[in-house]
């Protein structure tokens, strides 16, 4: 949790560097590190995307001191309750993993990822077409196998035809 939002308790937190956001309401967490004064689980009862921000609403959390107790501490969840997506995946796992494209063949690897509001960017160098911007949307990335190349099918203009010449 990075900061408290408003006077009724919620707060706003923020995924780990290269994890997707996966707190949702009914969720139970953990707050860590523990503290004498509250307890040390409570369910989360709301989740609001304000502008890439998430506001978190939890139980036993009802006023801005309680919420000022919580901001520094991290969440921990049971893995039964974390739902991924078919494209969750962390810096970690994806950092140096091949992209290849239907069209256009190797893209290249990834070298880092840009968290945008709207979605996840991975950047993608090292290839024939230089560095390469790869929208993390359905339409461009269908899944990430565990292992393995990562397969996607970009769409027209985000790479430019010189660079690509006879290829596509």
């Amino acid at each position: 949790m990075v900061r408290t939002h408003g006077r009724r308790g919620e707060v706003v937190a923020e995924a780990l560097r290269g994890l997707p956001f996966l707190v949702h309401p009914g969720m139970s967490v953990a707050l860590t590190p523990p503290a004498l004064k509250r307890d040390r689980f409570c369910d989360v009862l709301s989740v609001r995307d304000q502008a890439g921000q998430f506001v978190v609403e939890f139980s036993g959390i009802d006023s801005l001191t309680d919420a000022e107790g919580i901001v520094g501490c991290y969440m921990l969840a049971r893995e039964g309750e974390i739902e991924l997506g078919p494209l969750d995946a962390s810096l970690d796992e994806l950092r140096g993993r091949e992209v290849v494209d239907d069209r256009f063949g190797s893209l290249g690897r990834i070298r880092d990822i840009l968290e945008t509001p709207a979605n996840d960017v991975w950047v993608v160098d090292d290839g024939p077409f230089g560095e390469v911007l790869i929208p993390v949307i359905e339409d461009a990335v269908d899944s990430i196998p565990e292992t393995g190349a990562l397969r996607t099918h970009i769409m027209d203009g985000l790479i430019s035809s010189d660079a690509f010449g006879s290829k596509a």
